[in-house]
């Protein structure tokens, strides 16, 4: 069985996760890798926390990360690890590039219908919005990248060489613009160098810019 050469997890609204997620199909394009795209739910995290009674938009965000994963959910279902990539694109790009906002719109599950049929895909996926027989395999994919990472982390969280004796785990790296061409590859490699680097825990600090999408 082939393993993929990088399995990434993420929620749809984390924007840092989105532009890191460009840099990692920039990447997928030059050098041909397989990315298999999984879930880690920030709702799920936080809830299990407990959110204090001031961070009502903070779960209200974050719930419509659950209802997102959701649909991405039975898109995998119905067809498969393309299909969540696709929607994840199409909604990265509604949410971050274009700031459109389920309350715009009536509610996320009108937006997510929306956006996935102006991008031509099965606009009947976001019937699975408020279906919860998809937080299993949300929650598990969830507690496998944390357990990969630890859990004092956020998203993404990038698995190198998964399912093998090589594989290596890190979040991030959160970056605040798209790297392109031979960038993307000399921060991939480097990336790459420091997960599988035996030892190695954290590099960390604390100062970013605001987030481009260009």
């Amino acid at each position: 069985m082939k393993h993929a050469d990088l399995n990434f997890h993420f929620d749809p609204v984390c924007p840092w996760a989105y532009i890191t997620s460009r840099w990692v199909v920039e990447v997928q394009q030059q050098r041909g890798y397989e990315v298999s795209w999984h879930f880690i739910s920030l709702f799920m995290i936080n809830d299990a926390r407990g959110y204090n009674e001031g961070n009502k938009a903070w779960r209200d965000g974050h719930f419509a990360g659950l209802q997102a994963l959701r649909v991405a959910s039975a898109a995998r279902a119905a067809a498969g690890n393309d299909a969540v990539a696709a929607v994840y694109t199409a909604l990265g790009k509604a949410i971050h590039v274009d700031k459109r906002r389920p309350e715009q719109v009536g509610g996320m599950q009108n937006l997510l219908r929306t956006v996935l049929a102006e991008s031509g895909l099965n606009a009947d996926w976001a019937n699975s919005a408020d279906d919860a027989l998809h937080d299993e395999v949300i929650r598990y994919e969830t507690d496998k990248a944390l357990e990969a990472t630890g859990k004092d982390v956020g998203t993404p969280i990038l698995v190198f060489h998964p399912g093998t004796d090589r594989q290596a785990s890190f979040f991030g790296p959160v970056i605040s613009s798209i790297p392109r061409g031979a960038d993307a590859l000399r921060l991939w490699d480097a990336v790459e160098t420091i997960a599988t680097t035996s030892g190695m825990a954290e590099l960390k600090r604390s100062l970013r810019a605001a987030p481009s999408f260009d």
